[in-house]
């Protein structure tokens, strides 16, 4: 039987460039399939920069465990293409099998009839049909990039659309401003549907999200104001909305900013129409929400066994300036409960803003080994990475491999043992876990 990758390597030559921002190819290719985005279960579309993936992860395990079937759509894959596409049943779902994804997949392509489309749209396509056949309660679904033009954008009806902290990336495709990427991601509002908007690190682009909101008529639901507000109090998190008052364990997912993303599903699974869902189910969501390659820590393996003993080894694909301000708070708040010399295994893309990205852990960081990405023709040469961190005031040098960057470091007498970060890139992150063996589920 010919092969997922197979089909998806076929499928790129159907566009010439990887993004190319349009409904007009995946509508045309929906009416073939027979409109598989109007027989979805009640949809919660997210979008936004930084904090999709984990406040949808927040979301599942909530409604998880309150015995509901959930769908997930989510991109990109850490290491392989079925994590995209998570279907639901009651007590779990579970990532696409290949024998399924490869008949939809050739059905897509077949009902394409060689039509020019980019591979995101048409596997959208595909996981939609698959969504749309298959019975559940809701689906999660996340923007691939923006949202006004994004392949996900289908959509009509939304129980609830909800936008995470919006910052400076892809500047390339969605504007050289807060104010136009937030323009862009708040094309997913829809009249008469929830717009549920996280704290924003720029005025600006809250600003416009808002009048955007007003102008479609969608309904306005705001973290920080008097729509819902969180926090934490006595080593709890603290939730409250006009519906009442949630005391919630702190999130499982590592990190301050997980505090915002937690708060930000509570109230999109509730404006969405989920405000009945029993308190354990929120409670078991805060304690059981898992997102691989996001401030994750390796603690066994092959990469944490090359590393000096006692060392801490951790993973996070941020990487972009916002990202990266989020995850060396994070990583200072660690070192403050417990004291250990920080040291970055970092590799970029050339699209993404380097300097931006490190100088968060200047002052932070005892020094930056930069690594190659495998496979990724786009990344930035290990040296050009070190030149980029030097001049953001790091240490920096290089090493042919994150394997080579982590025994490097038993070359070195450690007062105490190092806290690694392995980090600026989700490509580096997915062909870290799968050197490691730590393969998402």
């Amino acid at each position: 039987m010919e092969s997922s990758d197979a089909i998806l390597a076929r499928l790129l030559a159907l566009h010439p460039k990887t993004i190319d921002l349009s409904l007009a190819r995946i509508e045309s290719l929906l009416a073939r399939l027979g409109h598989p985005e109007k027989r979805l279960p009640p949809t919660i579309h997210v979008a936004g920069t930084n904090g999709k993936g984990s406040t949808i992860a927040f979301m599942r395990a909530i409604l998880e465990a309150a015995g509901l079937a959930v769908h997930v759509y989510t991109s990109p894959h850490l290491v392989r293409f079925h994590e995209r596409i998570r279907i639901g049943r009651p007590g779990g779902g579970a990532f696409v099998p290949e024998e399924q994804l490869v008949d939809v997949l050739r059905e897509c392509e077949e009902a394409n009839e060689g039509a020019p489309i980019t591979v995101f749209e048409i596997t959208t396509a595909a996981a939609l049909k698959i969504f749309a056949d298959e019975p559940a309660d809701v689906l999660l679904l996340e923007v691939g990039l923006g949202g006004r033009l994004d392949a996900t954008n289908v959509i009509d009806e939304p129980a609830a659309t909800l936008v995470t902290p919006i910052g400076l990336d892809h500047a390339e495709y969605l504007g050289e401003t807060v104010e136009k990427i937030a323009a862009e991601k708040a094309g997913i509002f829809k009249r008469g549907a929830p717009a549920v908007i996280a704290r924003q690190d720029y005025e600006a682009a809250e600003r416009v999200l808002v009048d955007t909101a007003e102008r479609v008529g969608a309904s306005l639901v705001r973290l920080g104001g008097q729509d819902f507000s969180t926090h934490e109090e006595n080593g709890r998190l603290v939730f409250q909305d006009e519906d009442g008052l949630l005391d919630l364990p702190m999130p499982r997912l590592p990190g301050g900013h997980q505090l915002t993303n937690a708060g930000l599903a509570v109230a999109g699974l509730r404006a969405a129409g989920f405000s009945r869902l029993p308190a354990e189910a929120f409670e078991r969501g805060m304690l059981e929400a898992e997102w691989p390659g996001r401030l994750q820590r390796l603690t066994r393996g092959v990469l944490p066994a090359l590393a000096p003993e006692g060392a801490e080894v951790w993973v996070d694909g941020g990487h972009n300036p916002d990202g990266g301000r989020v995850v060396a708070a994070a990583m200072a708040d660690r070192s403050e409960r417990a004291d250990a010399p920080l040291v970055l295994v970092v590799g970029m893309l050339g699209t993404k803003d380097a300097q931006g990205f490190l100088k968060n852990f200047a002052g932070l960081a005892k020094e930056a080994i930069c690594v190659p990405i495998p496979s990724q023709m786009a990344a930035r040469p290990p040296e050009e990475v070190a030149a980029l961190a030097a001049s953001v005031g790091l240490v920096a040098s290089t090493a042919p491999s994150v394997e080579a960057a982590l025994a490097l470091l038993n070359d070195t007498v450690w007062e105490a043992p190092p806290r690694v970060l392995i980090c600026g890139s989700l490509y580096l992150a997915g062909a870290v876990l799968a050197a490691n063996g730590s393969l998402p589920t």
